[in-house]
Parts: structure tokens; C-alpha cells; sequence
């Protein structure tokens, strides 16, 4: 799988009009997710801040594509479309596989010698250094319907319908291979800082194994827990736009000069 700065467009969704922006914002999305799924996120954040929203391949206009099954393979295909486009301050915000995607992105970037982000922001997802016996990939279709059921970030409509779901499974299948197959190289941390979110009640990542994000940043880390199970984002939205519009915040000349 390869990557380049021409095909963005294919690799990265923007929903609203903010060239002009401070900051940027770069969204991965949970297994079987999209880049529509941060739609409400990019419409909810200041003006001052641009959304850019990956698509994997095997989804939506994409789902033509072999799905990715190598978090690492898909860490570099992104960090090489974005490598060209860096010319301003970002963070990168990832939700469940998407935190292990953008940690990748960023180690990736670190050592291809671009600008590395001012934050990582791991939402829902239990520090790499973490580990648990899952195999969702591996199961009957009934029980990858169970696991998403559990987590209840999957619209009850593909559960239900025989067809849909049947849409939707081959990415599933391949995102959860990448998850549960997914390795980190040793010792592996990002100098930028981390901010991990977790839910309370989240069935996959305890605040303890959120905590561990810690052990893999040479610089601070912060760790915000809401109240909610493992898509607390969709129940708490406004404390979490709260949390990163604070770290974006520095970075705004706009939100600054009372323009924003």
C-alpha cells in the first residue's frame, strides 16, 4: 500500500471550508469507522480549526479497496500523504484502532524527519504496551455482530439487516486483524505530548491501561476520563470538543485576537 501527497483527496475528507485555520486536526477513525463519523467534531470545533478526516480503504467511496489488515502499513500510507501538507500546527486525535493508527502516523513522521504534531490525543484505546487475548477477526459473523452490539458504536440498522451487514463486515474483519495482530516495536514513544480519553465504563480499555499511554511519550501526558462506555464521544461531545479546543487553543492567533 503506498501513499502520496496527490491522492489526499482519497486519503483525507475536510467537511468544511477552513484553509485558512490556525491549527489543524487529523481524525482516525475506530475499526470499521470512516471519515464521515467526525463530521459532527469538524462542524462543532472554532473556525480556527481545519478538520481532516481519514478514509481508509474498503469503506464508503472506497469500499472497492482491499482494507488494510497492518496498523503499521496503514500508519505509513497516511503519514505519506500528509508528510507535504505540515506547513502549520496539528494534532493528531484517534479513536480506538484509530489511536494505535495515529501513534503509528506520528513515530512514522519522526522518523522521516517532518514536523512532529504538538499533540496525540488516544481516545477509547488501551496503551500499546498493554496487551489482551482478542480475536474478533476470527470469529463467526454472529460473534463480530456480538462484539459490535457490546460497544454499541455501530448503527443498529447494519446489525439488523442481513445485507448491510454483510456490506460492512469485510472492513470489519480486516480492521480488528490489524488491531489484534498489531505490535509495537519496543520501547516505542513520540516527543510530542500525550492526552489519552477514556470512558468509565468502556468494556475494552480500563483507565488503567489508558494511563499506560504514559510509557510511550518522551514528553507530558494527561489523562481525561468521562463518564460513558467505549463511545463516550458520542455521549459526552461538548467535554470532549472542551479538551481539545484547550490544546488547540495556544496554537490560534484567531481565537487570540477575539476573531475566532
Amino acid at each position: 500500500m503506498t501513499g502520496s501527497s496527490s491522492g489526499f483527496e482519497k486519503w483525507f475528507k475536510s467537511f468544511h471550508d477552513r484553509t485558512r485555520s490556525d491549527v489543524r486536526l487529523v481524525c482516525f477513525p475506530h475499526a470499521g469507522g470512516s471519515a464521515s463519523g467526525y463530521f459532527r467534531l469538524s462542524a462543532a470545533l472554532p473556525d480556527w480549526v481545519e478538520v481532516w478526516a481519514a478514509q481508509y480503504p474498503g469503506r464508503q467511496e472506497r469500499r472497492r479497496e482491499p482494507a488494510c489488515t497492518d496498523v503499521r502499513a496503514l500508519a505509513g500510507s497516511l503519514a505519506g500523504v500528509l508528510a507535504g501538507r505540515l506547513d502549520r500546527p496539528y494534532v493528531l486525535f484517534g479513536h480506538s484502532m484509530g489511536a494505535l493508527v495515529a501513534f503509528e502516523v506520528a513515530l512514522d513522521l519522526r522518523r522521516r524527519g517532518f514536523r512532529c504534531p504538538e499533540m496525540l490525543v488516544a481516545s477509547g484505546r488501551r496503551a500499546p504496551s498493554t496487551s489482551r487475548a482478542e480475536a474478533v477477526h476470527r470469529m463467526p459473523d454472529s460473534g463480530v455482530a456480538a462484539e459490535m452490539r457490546l460497544l454499541s458504536g455501530t448503527d443498529p440498522v447494519f446489525l439488523q439487516d442481513p445485507e448491510l451487514f454483510e456490506m460492512i463486515l469485510p472492513a470489519l474483519r480486516a480492521d480488528y486483524r490489524a488491531v489484534e495482530t498489531y505490535r509495537p516495536e519496543p520501547n516505542a514513544t513520540v516527543v510530542c505530548p500525550i492526552t489519552a480519553l477514556v470512558g468509565d465504563h468502556d468494556p475494552r480499555t480500563t483507565i488503567d491501561e489508558a494511563r499506560a499511554w504514559q510509557g510511550h511519550t518522551a514528553a507530558g501526558f494527561d489523562l481525561r476520563i468521562f463518564a460513558g462506555g467505549h463511545f463516550f464521544l458520542d455521549e459526552c461531545m461538548p467535554e470532549v470538543l472542551n479538551v481539545l479546543t484547550d490544546i488547540m487553543l495556544p496554537y490560534s492567533m484567531a481565537a487570540h485576537d477575539g476573531q475566532s
